[in-house]
């Protein structure tokens, strides 16, 4: 049995990882593909060795680009490898150019095609991210489902044979890493001078906020004005920099550091008062490490973290963003531990695939 897995970005890195870890136990030949979607060292090798994944078999190196020219090209290439290849199975992680690329590349190839993460849905379809996921699970032979709101959400649209329920893969990997990310912790809270829950943890890094002026400007601001009161941790995706580079602006409170890894983001989200994010990753992450998220877009696809109270929508709306801020104040009670699994995903997403072929 051949087992391709097709990843480009930092979530898809991640998840990848489990399904490594897992498919050492079995006699399964296991090929990646990195697209080269995210090609900086810190948005990828960074996080290869830290989560101890092997080297890409093949590194496209598409890298930056538009929607279409990158769509493009990582099909073109991707087809290329699949023939050369021969794989029984590609799994794509999520709702990425990548995934779209191998879904489609897979399909056409008629080969078996398994979707991590499938069922999300934002349900605006301005986001390139939402175009990815529908179509990914529209062609995709086995969906794994990581929650019950994504298995409801494709039987809304009639996909109902070989979806399968199995939890989320992320989840598996925080319980994996509680220990490291207790570790982590003590070194990363020295390095940047910070107070378990004294200060704020913000990422940005969608389209719709970074090449948006106002929107970008708007998080900004009210991000800076936050941390005249509390420090407010921001490390700067490369896109986010380019941006703030081109309308040669500068906070002048927030502390602005590099990228970092999937350890100390889980560390720094751990100890966080509040977490400030576009992220679909890490409004999840903080779901499950129990801390507040202020959730800067106007919809998001983890609706059960909203729906439990921990997390709250505020957009690009500078004053609801310093407004949910100072009142915003979750209820434990609220909580449930349950809703991304049991922490058994990946075992579940093995025996289906092992049972497939």
């Amino acid at each position: 049995m051949k087992i391709l897995s097709i990843v480009g970005a930092r979530p898809q890195f991640i998840k990848l990882a489990t399904i490594v870890h897992e498919l050492k136990k079995h006699k399964v030949e296991h090929i990646i593909v990195h697209t080269g979607q995210h090609y900086d060292y810190s948005m990828s090798k960074l996080f290869f060795k830290e989560l101890e994944i092997p080297e890409p078999d093949y590194n496209l190196e598409v890298g930056s680009g538009t929607h279409g020219l990158q769509t493009g090209l990582m099909l073109e290439r991707i087809e290329k490898v699949l023939l050369s290849c021969k794989p029984d199975i590609v799994l794509v992680y999520g709702d990425t150019n990548s995934t779209l690329a191998g879904a489609l590349a897979s399909v056409k190839l008629h080969i078996k095609l398994g979707h991590v993460e499938a069922g999300l849905r934002s349900y605006n379809r301005r986001m390139p991210e939402e175009i990815n996921r529908v179509l990914a699970d529209r062609v995709s032979d086995m969906l794994f489902c990581p929650t019950e709101t994504s298995v409801k959400n494709l039987k809304e649209e009639g996909i109902e044979n070989s979806v399968y329920l199995t939890g989320d893969v992320m989840y598996d990997m925080i319980l994996k890493y509680r220990d490291l990310i207790t570790k982590c912790s003590k070194q990363i809270l020295e390095q940047f001078e910070l107070e378990n829950g004294k200060y704020c943890y913000a990422t940005i890094h969608r389209a719709e906020n970074t090449d948006v002026k106002e929107r970008l400007l708007n998080i900004i601001h009210a991000l800076d004005e936050i941390s005249r009161k509390i420090k407010v941790v921001f490390p700067v995706h490369p896109r986010t920099k380019k941006s703030l580079e081109s309308i040669n602006y500068k906070p002048n409170c927030l502390l602005m550091i590099n990228p970092v890894s999937y350890l100390e983001s889980l560390s720094l989200i751990s100890n966080a008062k509040m977490v400030f994010t576009d992220s679909g990753g890490v409004q999840k992450e903080a779901y499950i490490l129990q801390r507040p998220c202020i959730t800067l877009r106007d919809e998001t696809e983890w609706v059960e973290t909203v729906n439990n109270g921990w997390n709250i929508l505020v957009g690009a709306d500078y004053e609801k963003i310093i407004q949910v801020y100072k009142e915003f104040t979750p209820s434990e009670k609220n909580y449930k531990n349950d809703i991304f699994g049991k922490g058994d995903a990946v075992h579940k997403i093995i025996d289906i695939l092992l049972t497939n072929t």
